[in-house]
């Protein structure tokens, strides 16, 4: 933040967003210029050193990523008025925008207790006149989040035969290891958030979740673009397109920019960009109970993957090692995995049984919405959580578990699940856009 040292921040009155300016310099570092009304903002990004610094897509690209990471400032204030310094989007990506900065900020809209979702009104520009041909992809890049989800996606990408990169924003221990682990070479960034913002949000700016799937992905393409990589492939499952609850008429989904309208809002706005990598999700199809019957089978990351979001911090003097098992995503993978893993495995996973715990039943309830709304955080549907508790209901190791005991007598007695509901979840979709060359190793993986 430029400007003078602020005693305090008043969000309603600031009349504009600015995206002001955005450059690549020819060793990687992104800069991206932003404004609320005259205090200045200017987010990096270290990409890797180019390889392909001319191609046609790279400064498209980079247009959106301005675009998709300027949500991080604009909701310290959450003006209606924007200005586009450096151009408007094109149509499809005016309609992803649109998207990601209302849709996308509804868990925001209702932790800060706004009157509805904000809409703010992008100029659109003119049609860029292209569309990206869909070719088989001879090169792959892998984001890794760190946790179960991108170790299937991984698995997915080597067995397919495909060249394959792996790629991360940031070095958490989570993603480190999990790369180790794969033995695949990786592309590192670094994204750094103006300190400015974070001054704000403490003097009174509005503060809270954005779509950073979104965000990832659009660096994760930039990325790719400049590596001369074809496709960027993403591990976001069916079930994140499960909103949470519906608020003032619109379902808030803590997971729009992972769930499937997202992805396909994205891809559109990709393909106006001549020359850009394709990106999808290789996990589409499935259910988190699909992926982690998958995962319980990669043996060789369990020693090392982590999901809680304690890891992953901003301040890295916050950050865990590993699990906390005391959160809604902590209880969730240990109740998705239970299933599929004895209780000595899920121990010495995550250091504590937390269905051996009673203290932790109101968590574990709360994930198949009983006792309150499903959590603000990244787990899966309802019904999953229903099917999970059901399946280790009917487990001699799991159904003496104190937990599990009062979620068979208190959940499952009013909200059990047929066999015939539950074999659905397993059950892959078509709703994808899983290139063919990709299909034999999603349904090897997925249907052991």
């Amino acid at each position: 933040m430029t400007t003078a040292p602020l005693a305090n921040f008043d969000p309603k009155a600031i009349s504009a967003f600015q995206f002001t300016y955005r450059s690549m310099a020819p060793d990687g570092l992104v800069r991206l210029g932003y404004a609320l009304d005259d205090i200045e903002f200017e987010e990096t990004v270290q990409l890797p050193a180019p390889r392909f610094r001319g191609s046609p897509a790279v400064e498209e690209l980079l247009d959106l990523l301005h675009w998709v990471a300027g949500v991080s400032y604009f909701k310290a204030a959450i003006p209606r008025h924007l200005v586009c310094e450096t151009g408007a989007p094109p149509p499809a990506a005016e309609r992803l925008l649109a998207a990601l900065y209302s849709e996308g900020l509804g868990e925001f809209a209702v932790v800060n207790g706004l009157d509805q979702l904000p809409h703010p009104q992008f100029p659109r520009g003119v049609d860029w006149g292209t569309t990206t041909e869909t070719t088989v992809p001879k090169s792959l890049l892998v984001p890794v989040g760190g946790g179960k989800d991108s170790a299937v996606a991984i698995e997915i990408a080597r067995r397919s035969g495909i060249e394959t990169t792996l790629f991360s924003v940031g070095d958490a221990l989570p993603i480190n290891a999990t790369a180790t682990v794969a033995a695949l070479p990786r592309h590192l960034a670094k994204r750094t958030i103006d300190p400015g913002l974070l001054e704000l949000n403490e003097i009174g700016a509005l503060n809270g979740h954005v779509p950073i799937t979104a965000i990832v992905s659009c660096v994760a393409l930039l990325t790719a673009a400049t590596q001369g990589i074809d496709a960027v492939l993403m591990a976001n499952e069916r079930s994140a397109s499960a909103g949470n609850f519906v608020w003032k008429g619109v379902e808030v989904n803590h997971q729009f920019s992972k769930s499937r309208r997202a992805e396909r809002l994205l891809a559109d706005a990709v393909a106006e960009i001549d020359g850009a990598p394709q990106i999808f999700s290789v996990l589409r199809p499935a259910s988190e109970l699909s992926i982690a019957r998958a995962f319980a089978g990669l043996e060789q990351y369990h020693p090392v993957f982590t999901s809680c979001n304690r890891a992953f911090q901003l301040d890295p003097d916050q950050r865990l090692g590993s699990w906390c098992c005391d959160c809604d995503k902590c209880r969730f993978v240990f109740l998705i995995l239970a299933p599929f893993l004895p209780p000595a495995k899920l121990t010495e996973i995550f250091g504590k049984d937390m269905l051996d715990d009673p203290e932790q039943y109101d968590g574990f309830a709360l994930l198949t919405a009983t006792g309150g709304e499903k959590p603000f955080e990244c787990v899966g549907e309802v019904e999953e959580c229903l099917a999970a508790i059901h399946l280790i209901s009917r487990h001699s190791e799991w159904r003496e578990h104190p937990v599990v005991r009062r979620l068979v007598d208190e959940v499952l007695a009013v909200r059990d699940l047929s066999d015939d509901d539950i074999g659905a979840l397993f059950l892959l979709h078509d709703d994808h856009d899983i290139p063919d060359v990709l299909i034999e190793p999603v349904r090897e993986i997925l249907r052991p």
